[in-house]
């Protein structure tokens, strides 16, 4: 649960400008009463009809009294938002709760809460509270919900302040906002273990603090708060200060998941197309790998990388973990197409990142990207491709044989390079050609006498 904006609005103000507000937030009922009276006062003075007169004139001052009053009175009425969750994966539903609490004196008439919000996310909620006793509260909420990844700005909460009699209202705006982030869907993956994935792979954490002996002892002057059974008195001894052991982890379980933006690599638009298949794709790996202890960097054809923590990229591992995962998926959640056209930039990312790892989802290529994409097979220990042929996904589900020409010749060259590549028709699952990749890696190695799964 994330804690939502606050502000506070109030229902009068004094002002040169206040009769021409107060007239202003005449209801149609008011505008009557007050076209009525007059027209009545009228007639009365014309007929001489004492009685008449006195209906016109109360149907005159009704309204503006109603309104003089309502602008008069300063309801100061707070409002606060609470999203629950502030994150949540396309399609899946967030609650919005609002408060609002009357903190003057008086008490409030009928009030109408009104919640701005995208369409994307469904219709505008409008909520009738009826009067708040001063010092009161109430409390409303509802759903919103999006097939669309992005970043969605909630609010500013509006309310609107009537009479008793309904012949004015007020409309008062609260300045603070809320952002709900919806993140591209992640699908649970089956653990597998490609080639390349020795050098540090799933344990590979529990290992590498097994493994790790004296000669890895590297000594760092204390700290308030080290454990004392962590100090190493020969180096204390030697340094004239207290100093503890930190070891190093020499087998670091790495993995790095690249995704292809480039615009001209992809055709379509919506939560169907080739695109969104392989944003979400490339969450549901980095999910995946966080949760089997590896630390992971998200590489786009641009070269850049996310977190980008350290001199390598690589971020996550341990503790930091959720922390790694919610930061990519916040930034997967307003990627879009790129204006690039080709991979050099991401080959020359990959080059001394060390071995590890690679899953790359590429669309569309040429020859020419092709080939930089096989030469990217040196850059790592392990290295599967998912390739989008986007032509199949404009293509309704029933006419499409299979892959084109052209991406089978990609796929050709890729596995030539070393790679575990695998094209992606549409309609998919993610979670069927994570495992094929496996089988494929398994049967390649042991054709070819490599090392098993």
């Amino acid at each position: 649960m994330s804690a939502g904006g606050t502000g506070r609005a109030e229902a009068g103000r004094g002002g040169r400008s206040g009769v021409r507000t107060a007239l202003a937030g005449l209801t149609t009922r008011g505008r009557s009463f007050l076209a009525a009276g007059v027209a009545a006062t009228v007639c009365a003075y014309a007929l001489g009809e004492s009685d008449l007169l006195r209906v016109g004139l109360l149907l005159t001052v009704l309204p503006l009294v109603c309104a003089t009053v309502l602008y008069r009175t300063r309801h100061r009425v707070a409002g606060s938002r609470r999203l629950s969750p502030a994150r949540v994966p396309a399609a899946g539903e967030a609650r919005v709760h609002l408060c609002v609490e009357n903190v003057s004196r008086l008490p409030t008439g009928l009030l109408m809460l009104q919640d701005r919000v995208p369409y994307v996310l469904g219709p505008r909620p409008r909520f009738v509270l009826d009067r708040i006793e001063a010092g009161g509260r109430r409390e409303v909420s509802y759903r919103v919900r999006s097939d669309l990844r992005g970043r969605y700005r909630l609010g500013p909460l509006q309310l609107r302040l009537s009479d008793p009699f309904g012949m004015c209202e007020l409309t008062r705006s609260f300045s603070a906002h809320d952002t709900l982030t919806v993140t591209p869907r992640v699908v649970p993956l089956p653990p597998v273990r490609f080639g390349g994935e020795a050098r540090g792979y799933g344990d590979g954490l529990q290992r590498s603090q097994a493994l790790a002996g004296e000669d890895d002892v590297i000594p760092r002057g204390y700290r308030y708060g080290d454990d004392l059974r962590r100090v190493h008195w020969r180096s204390t001894a030697r340094h004239g200060e207290l100093m503890v052991r930190r070891e190093e982890q020499p087998q670091r379980a790495r993995c790095t998941v690249l995704l292809d933006t480039r615009g001209v690599a992809f055709e379509g638009a919506g939560p169907d197309s080739a695109f969104e298949w392989a944003v979400a794709g490339a969450a549901s790996v980095l999910v995946h790998m966080l949760e089997r202890g590896f630390t992971v960097r998200l590489l786009t054809d641009t070269g850049s990388a996310v977190p980008g923590e350290g001199a390598d990229g690589f971020a996550g591992a341990g503790r930091g973990a959720a922390e790694t995962a919610g930061l990519m998926m916040d930034t997967l959640a307003v990627i879009d197409p790129s204006d690039g056209t080709g991979l050099s930039r991401a080959h020359d990312a990959l080059r001394g990142g060390g071995e590890g790892l690679l899953v790359a989802f590429f669309g569309d290529l040429d020859e020419e990207q092709a080939a930089v994409a096989a030469n990217m097979r040196r850059c790592s220990g392990g290295a599967v491709a998912f390739v989008l042929d986007s032509g199949t996904w404009l293509r309704e589900p029933a006419g499409v044989p299979g892959p084109s020409d052209r991406s089978g010749e990609c796929l050709r060259v890729l596995r030539e390079a070393g790679w575990t590549a695998l094209g992606v028709e549409r309609g998919a699952s993610l979670e069927e050609l994570w495992r094929l990749a496996d089988r494929e890696r398994t049967g390649a190695a042991a054709a070819s006498g490599g090392e098993g799964a």
